[in-house]
């Protein structure tokens, strides 16, 4: 359910939600040989993941074929939703 007004707090976890489900789908549908990652709107979210997760693949490195810098995007993703949420909080936004 969408609130009257849009409130703060309430854009920025809709914005952080919408990065998980990109993240997300990105993730499994990398998994799935007959999609093709060139056509949109898959390239889009595809630019997108790879933007999230550069920082992430520069420090963890891959174990055998398995990457499991997602995880760790996820978690911290998760971090900073919460603190800028407790921010916002804070602020009475």
């Amino acid at each position: 359910m969408v609130p009257q007004t849009l409130s703060l707090s309430y854009l920025v976890v809709l914005i952080f939600n919408i990065t998980y489900l990109i993240l997300l789908t990105v993730i499994i549908l990398s998994w799935i040989p007959i999609f093709d990652i060139r056509k949109e709107p898959l390239a889009s979210m595809h630019k997108f993941y790879n933007v999230i997760m550069a920082p992430f693949r520069a420090i963890i490195p891959p174990i055998g074929m398995i990457d499991i810098s997602p995880i760790f995007a996820f978690i911290l993703l998760q971090i900073l939703e919460n603190l800028i949420l407790r921010i916002l909080a804070q602020l009475g936004l």
